[in-house]
């Protein structure tokens, strides 16, 4: 990248800054290896901003509408449908995301057998958080059944969940996590952080959503009795 120089060592004194200032520092210090205005790392930031936001557009209208259940006859072909989209969207957002890895340099100083290993370790915990998930959950439970109707009998509370709240999402920023230090990659690292972010927005609009829909379900079952 013609011109393109690392920033200045900004966070040399972190130990005497509190958190919000490291993580400014930190996100400083990235920044100044990574060019924003490129159109691969642009494509990648739209791509991992745009899924959450589309299933939980189409999931909350669903669960107001019930028009796509209707559309496809059935509410379990419904979300089986819009759980394909969301699995060929997440796979053009790996595929932005590594794209833009590889348009922008390498940081030299992650490019060593140590950050290779953790990369490893951290895709391998990604993997088995977002495979056993969903093993525990199902393809519904997965993408976004409740939402249609397909309601659990219980709150799923067997591995990974009874470790971790939200193993799909932090299983996934690991897993980019490790792809970006596998790929000694600033710019991510900067992207993993966009991921992260983005997944910690939907959840604050998904979980009180989802917790709505189960104490209605509740609800409706004791007024029966």
């Amino acid at each position: 990248m013609g011109g393109f120089v690392a920033g200045p060592d900004c966070c040399g004194g972190l130990c005497n800054m509190d958190f919000r200032q490291a993580d400014l520092c930190v996100m400083t210090w990235l920044l100044g290896y990574v060019d924003p205005s490129d159109p691969h790392f642009v494509a990648a930031v739209l791509a991992i901003t745009f899924n959450p936001l589309f299933w939980n557009v189409v999931a909350r209208w669903e669960q107001k509408t019930h028009k796509l259940s209707k559309a496809f006859g059935s509410p379990y072909l419904a979300c089986y449908s819009l759980g394909g989209a969301i699995l060929l969207l997440n796979i053009l957002r790996s595929h932005c995301f590594t794209q833009a890895m590889l348009s922008q340099p390498k940081m030299e100083s992650l490019d060593n057998p140590t950050a290779h290993r953790v990369a490893l370790m951290l895709l391998g915990v990604g993997s088995t958080l977002v495979l056993s998930s969903f093993l525990a959950l199902g393809f519904t439970g997965t993408f976004l059944g409740d939402y249609f109707g397909i309601l659990k009998e219980a709150r799923v509370t067997t591995f990974p969940f009874s470790v971790l709240d939200n193993p799909m999402y932090w299983g996934s920023t690991a897993n980019y996590l490790g792809w970006a230090l596998m790929h000694a990659s600033p710019t991510g690292l900067l992207l993993t952080a966009v991921v992260a972010l983005i997944y910690m927005t939907a959840l604050l609009f998904e979980e009180p959503f989802t917790a709505e829909i189960y104490r209605q379900k509740a609800s409706q079952s004791y007024r029966r009795r």
